[in-house]
């Protein structure tokens, strides 16, 4: 880790202002719902620079998800996916909490989904959400079912796991296809967080196929981050999309449970911990 503990923890936030400072009182209303992504969100109150804030209608779990995992589905397919209708788009994690997202995302966009997932019950979940290829690889080879059904290949990969998955993606890849790297969490728990890449195979793949691979990192697409999470916001009101919350822990005391729970790869959709009586903002 390259912070020292003690530090804050927490990146996404959604509750109500109980206060306002100055410049924010001609933006805000104490009571207004606001959602933000800050350091330190795991707390009762936190101050919140105004111009960091935005709107929501109400304060609900599902509206939390979209904060980084939705908009980073968003913007990510839109730069790199180059999605349309017919294109063949595989997205690892796609139970998870922006997995769900990207599927959803390409499914509006006419594209044939295929999603990897760890259990039947997260299949059967991808199956509501329209993925028409859903692959259990805790019992199926990946590589194997899409060599069988997609021969040749997947013209994208939303990818957040890395390791060996990573290289599965890497050799599924259609002539011209396209993958986004938006996280590898099979690594977030090794010492130095860096995965090892076999360099010498990589280049000569991407060069026989035309293929690319872009590493997505949300922090450098900000000034696409508001209206993306307004546009998801309406989506998500209006019915054309699903936002999955799994397992909601309470209080301050759960947060580690909550994030050991994500390491176990059970959850289904957006991990969210609720701090009683809301997680208040004061801008």
């Amino acid at each position: 880790m390259s912070t020292k503990p003690p530090f804050d923890v927490g990146f996404e936030g959604i509750g109500e202002v109980v206060a306002l400072g100055l410049s924010a009182s001609k933006h805000f209303a104490v009571g207004q719902p606001v959602a933000y992504v800050k350091s330190g969100s795991f707390a009762e109150y936190t101050n919140v620079p105004a111009d960091i804030a935005v709107p929501v209608p109400v304060v609900k779990p599902e509206l939390l998800t979209l904060l980084i995992s939705g908009t980073t589905a968003y913007i990510s397919l839109k730069e790199f996916g180059y999605l349309s209708e017919g294109k063949k788009v595989l997205v690892t994690a796609a139970a998870g909490g922006t997995g769900q997202f990207a599927v959803q995302l390409a499914k509006n966009a006419k594209c044939y989904v295929i999603g990897t997932c760890s259990s039947e019950e997260k299949a059967g979940f991808l199956k509501t959400i329209g993925c028409d290829l859903p692959i259990n690889y805790k019992s199926e080879k990946v590589a194997s079912v899409i060599r069988k059904k997609i021969p040749q290949g997947v013209d994208v990969v939303y990818e957040s796991i890395g390791g060996e998955m990573f290289d599965t993606s890497v050799n599924c890849l259609a002539t011209k296809g396209h993958l986004i790297i938006i996280g590898f969490i099979s690594g977030y728990q090794t010492s130095s967080g860096i995965l090892p890449i076999n360099s010498g195979a990589l280049p000569a793949i991407l060069l026989r196929k035309s293929a690319s691979v872009h590493g997505f990192f949300l922090n450098h697409y900000l000034t696409e981050y508001k209206e993306a999470l307004i546009d998801l916001v309406k989506m998500y009101h209006s019915g054309k999309l699903v936002c999955e919350v799994d397992r909601k822990f309470i209080g301050l005391e759960s947060v580690f449970r909550a994030v050991d729970y994500m390491y176990t790869g059970k959850n289904i959709g957006k991990i969210v911990v609720e701090i009683p009586h809301l997680v208040n903002s004061k801008l």
